[in-house]
């Protein structure tokens, strides 16, 4: 009882916060999928069968929307044979036509992307301006941001980004349901000292920098040890392995001794301190981090005192799995802070929902009243609980484009926590990446719409 009383106080000290920041719009004007994530207090607190209701309306109201607004996105349902009138029941949702999160990789080059950006965005795309007479993707995305937008891209190990355009609205809920999630599970707004080695949000247009923004907001005394600009090619650089092949891995390495030195510095400034601290880290890089102290003979006990907070995958820089049990008993080994003090973030690029892991037994939990998780089998079709397909959401935060995603991780999808009482489904610990060659047939029909979308833009 004295530590929900202690959750609460929090969230009402953080809702007063992001209220005074902008980030809630005004009650008059909330949709069911505004009412779904402003309304709870808690978003992981909210009983089962009020989160369904609320989720029902939530999903069901932004169906209707890009259905409506969406020319792509209403032609594709068409051709699915799945209209909003469908969509009557909680079991319905399961019948909204999901795309691939490889749509958003087909994009094309030049002017067709304006077009392209056109296509998949939902209502009337602003009026963009580019200085330049060859943009770069990077020139493209900076003149969506100066017209109003937040258009981020996220890269992978196929050297083609995605990109995600995101009006305000769809960003800031995005932005709250993040640190609503992450404070609702986690007792550290008040941590003393942040060190993050995350990109710099002002340095970069990837999702990796700009997810956080708020939350990086809320720490006390915030510093980032990666402190460069990341540009779209510098990104696909580094995860196609371009750099290497092209002379350049002595630069990294080097960008790697300055970054752990920097690291080393902030924590043996705290380390006899009594202040708490928190480091911001994706595993591969925190694991690579690890090794250069441990080649240091380097040890620390920060104890209760000091947090991890991690997010970006479970692989190492050589491509192998990282275990996430073996990883919080080497921050523990490494750092002495404690696996009750360790969080790992998982999301989508293409979705606005935050993943938290729960301190009781780092099962992933997520707001369950404005986002609907379903795994698929090799079909693309619903299995049950307790089994491993692709991860799919229904997310109705997305406003600005269609947030009923397929992604290519894969995931074992439980009904319950096994180690907490918070309701509604959670993610199991492993989540890996899958091949997409079961989504070719999908991804050809939207490539279909966006093309014959593409001709009728040029005519016009």
């Amino acid at each position: 009882m004295e530590a929900r009383t202690k959750t609460e106080d929090r969230l009402k000290r953080l809702t007063a916060q992001l209220s005074e920041w902008n980030y809630i719009p005004p009650r008059s004007t909330w949709t069911p999928a505004d009412e779904a994530l402003y309304k709870p207090l808690d978003l992981l607190n909210v009983p089962l069968d009020e989160a369904q209701a609320m989720q029902l309306k939530a999903i069901k109201y932004a169906f209707k929307h890009h259905y409506t607004l969406s020319p792509f996105y209403g032609k594709y349902c068409d051709i699915k044979d799945v209209t909003p009138d469908d969509i009557k029941t909680h079991d319905d949702l399961e019948k909204i036509p999901l795309i691939p999160d490889l749509t958003f990789k087909a994009h094309p080059e030049g002017e067709d992307f304006a077009h392209w950006l056109a296509n998949i965005y939902t209502g009337e795309l602003p009026t963009l301006v580019v200085d330049t007479q060859d943009p770069t993707l990077d020139d493209i995305i900076n003149a969506c941001n100066s017209a109003g937008l937040v258009v981020v891209h996220s890269t992978g190990t196929s050297g083609r980004p995605s990109v995600i355009p995101r009006d305000q609205k769809t960003y800031l809920a995005q932005q709250y349901n993040y640190a609503k999630t992450h404070y609702s599970m986690w007792d550290d707004l008040d941590v003393d000292h942040t060190l993050s080695l995350f990109p710099q949000p002002t340095q970069t247009n990837m999702w990796a920098g700009k997810a956080t923004v708020v939350m990086n907001a809320l720490c006390k005394d915030h510093q980032f040890a990666l402190d460069l600009e990341i540009t779209v090619d510098g990104a696909l650089r580094a995860w196609t392995g371009k750099d290497e092949r092209e002379g350049l891995q002595q630069r990294a390495e080097a960008m790697m001794r300055e970054l752990f030195y920097k690291g080393t510095k902030w924590l043996e400034r705290y380390e006899n301190a009594t202040d708490t601290i928190q480091l911001m880290a994706p595993p591969t890089l925190m694991t690579a981090y690890m090794d250069s102290l441990e080649r240091m003979g380097k040890r620390f006990d920060f104890g209760e005192r000091g947090r991890v907070r991690g997010g970006g995958g479970w692989k190492s820089m050589a491509n192998e799995r990282i275990s996430q049990r073996d990883y919080m008993e080497r921050i523990e080994e490494v750092l002495g802070i404690p696996t009750t003090h360790f969080e790992d973030g998982y999301s989508q690029g293409e979705v606005n929902a935050l993943w938290s892991t729960c301190p009781e037994g780092h099962y992933y939990h997520a707001g369950y009243t404005c986002v609907k998780p379903l795994v698929l089998d090799k079909n693309l079709e619903p299995v049950g609980y307790g089994e491993r397909g692709r991860l799919a959401c229904l997310d109705a935060l997305a406003h600005s484009y269609p947030g009923f995603i397929m992604s290519g991780d894969e995931v074992c999808l439980l009904e319950q926590c096994p180690a907490c009482d918070r309701p509604g489904p959670v993610l199991d610990h492993v989540i890996d990446r899958l091949a997409s060659e079961e989504m070719r047939g999908c991804a050809a029909t939207i490539m279909g719409v966006f093309s014959r979308s593409l001709v009728q833009a040029k005519r016009s």
